[in-house]
């Protein structure tokens, strides 16, 4: 076959930033669009220029890498921006999964819209969407928050302001981390809650398991191969109790600052700063503020 013949079944892509999805462990999970993307783009940018060039030598494709991690990101951004305004097309890739998603890509994606460019995602494996799809607990919602602070006080704060959520959670955690984070949820959450632990999710030793958050820790402890690899900890839904009593505490919580604000400021600042304070919908913080008016 001919080079022009090629080029026929693979033109070239045009002029835009393509957010590709990479395998989360097994091989066989990309997708068809994604690898005629990272065949066809004319630079790609990669959160580890090894792993991904034994990753494309796997398929058989050489493409120009340039790096893109969480210590040059603003800088490579800019350069991203720059290849782009050339007219060259840039697929961004991480080690696994889909970019910018707890990996590094959130500001290149950024900058190339702010500068007019187009986005195009490539969707495929996500270790997120993996791991609720498999632990059971994605009906009626979920939050994601990603990885945990590292230090011990924040990472208590961070799971303290998800304390009186309604919805399932889900995290990223590292191996070295995972048995302090889930020791800290337990003090938070309470033992009876339930901890779905995705570790190694489509490789090898994937382990998907269900616990009380109370045996979580021993279970981890237990072997150490229960703490290698990358995990998504997917922690169940509060009781319908429980939840009643959050949202119950959540909006005296708000009509306790709302109170406050409205012995000192009007009505609109009052019901404007207890939205930023809260991060209550601003209707349903004017309606309480109007009622607390009427009843002085």
């Amino acid at each position: 076959m001919t080079e022009k013949s090629l080029d026929k079944l693979h033109p070239k892509l045009p002029s835009a930033l393509y957010v590709v999805a990479t395998p989360i462990g097994n091989l066989g999970d990309i997708t068809h669009r994604a690898l005629d993307t990272l065949r066809d783009v004319s630079v790609i940018a990669a959160e580890d220029t090894r792993m991904t060039k034994s990753l494309l030598s796997h398929f058989g494709i050489s493409q120009r890498l340039i790096a893109v991690h969480d210590h040059n990101e603003r800088n490579a951004a800019d350069g991203i921006v720059k290849l782009l305004s050339e007219g060259q097309s840039v697929a961004l890739v991480t080690d696994a999964g889909t970019p910018a998603v707890s990996d590094p890509g959130a500001r290149v994606v950024a900058a190339a819209q702010a500068a007019g460019f187009a986005v195009v995602p490539i969707p495929g494996a996500s270790a997120l969407v993996a791991a609720v799809s498999a632990s059971g607990e994605g009906e009626g919602g979920f939050l994601f928050h990603g990885f945990l602070p590292p230090k011990e006080g924040d990472r208590r704060r961070a799971l303290e302001a998800l304390k009186h959520s309604a919805y399932t959670l889900v995290f990223y955690e590292s191996p070295h981390r995972v048995v302090e984070s889930v020791a800290s949820m337990a003090v938070i959450f309470g033992d009876t809650r339930e901890l779905i632990i995705c570790r190694e999710l489509t490789k090898k030793f994937e382990t998907i398991i269900r616990l009380k958050l109370a045996d979580a820790v021993a279970w981890l402890e237990s072997h150490d191969n229960n703490q290698r690899g990358e995990f998504v900890l997917v922690l169940s839904k509060p009781s319908s109790g429980v939840a009643i009593e959050a949202e119950i505490a959540q909006t005296q919580a708000l009509e306790r600052t709302l109170k406050i604000l409205l012995g000192d400021l009007p009505l609109k600042q009052a019901v404007a700063l207890a939205v930023k304070l809260t991060g209550e919908k601003k209707n349903l913080v004017y309606e309480m503020a109007l009622g607390l008016k009427q009843v002085e």
